[in-house]
């Protein structure tokens, strides 16, 4: 018997698995002025999954793809998470932040009351990888002061598990006490980027009230629960279920993968384009601040 499975049958009663929900190939798409990229949340096939709004993957080698970049444009009510998985992006925005990832930076920016920003490529050439996540803000924060804080390669830190596995840990503490650099984000997220040898496996407590995901980068993962298994492959997005950790298994190439949670805010979501609120009303009162330039 599969240790893990082992250990399910064990029946550790502090700890509930999560098991999958449902698995999402994406769907290719473009934005800004032409970025061509695969959106998972924020789609016809998952429009939200509380608090995550969207979530995009980009990549290719092709600088037509990319080149375009996402030049000056507005946000209200919630936050977007830039991590690179290759090449460079500049941000630069209306309260006077400025700065440059490259693979294996992050950059999280909370829109706030408002905001304009742009973010482009810093190169003309070469592979240009990663993601952008939408964090929803809660009412009663929607409307704070915009922030920007971006963090390095070098300034994340890398956790090694007696297992082989590698985990940077970007955001949230994991179970063995490693704490990201990205903190005091209101949704409490846990945002780990994990290396798995082949045939390893991993588990790690999330909390009971968090929605969670697993972005399968490279590799294919088995995702284990008392009752079931089921197999995430490459570029895939599977959604957890209700539980209090997630277990998996690396196949015989090994996996890397987004583990991703965040606070569900259970609130009203109102949203047209870069604008996200609770109210219709509150969305006519951004496009009316927008265009009388209060950003």
């Amino acid at each position: 018997m599969n240790d893990m499975v082992r250990e399910c049958a064990d029946v550790n009663h502090e700890l509930i698995d999560r098991p999958i929900d449902r698995i999402l190939d994406g769907q290719p798409t473009s934005d800004g002025a032409g970025v061509r990229l695969t959106r998972y949340i924020g789609s016809q096939l998952l429009s939200e999954l509380d608090p995550f709004l969207l979530l995009d993957f980009f990549e290719s080698d092709n600088p037509d793809d990319y080149i375009a970049g996402f030049p000056s444009h507005p946000h209200r009510g919630f936050e977007t998470v830039t991590y690179l998985l290759a090449g460079k992006m500049r941000h630069g925005d209306s309260a006077g932040h400025s700065g440059v990832i490259e693979a294996g930076g992050i950059q999280w920016m909370t829109a706030g009351r408002g905001i304009i920003h742009s973010e482009m490529p810093e190169q003309e050439n070469g592979r240009l990888a990663g993601f952008q996540l939408w964090v929803n803000l809660p009412s009663q924060k929607k409307l704070c002061e915009p922030a920007y804080h971006e963090y390095h390669k070098e300034e994340i830190p890398v956790e090694s598990r007696l297992s082989g596995a590698e985990v940077r840990v970007i955001a949230g503490m994991t179970s063995e006490g490693t704490k990201g650099p990205v903190s005091d984000v209101v949704t409490s997220p846990l945002y780990l980027d994990i290396d798995l040898p082949a045939n390893t496996g991993f588990e790690e407590a999330t909390p009971q009230g968090h929605s969670c995901f697993v972005f399968v980068i490279d590799g294919a993962l088995e995702v284990l629960d008392c009752d079931s298994r089921e197999t995430v492959g490459a570029r895939q997005l599977a959604v957890f279920g209700v539980g209090s950790r997630v277990r998996m298994n690396a196949g015989a190439t090994g996996a890397r993968l987004l583990l991703v949670c965040a606070q569900a805010l259970h609130e009203p979501v109102a949203r047209y384009g870069p604008f996200v609120m609770n109210t219709r009303e509150e969305i006519e009162q951004a496009v009316e601040d927008f265009n009388s330039g209060q950003f």
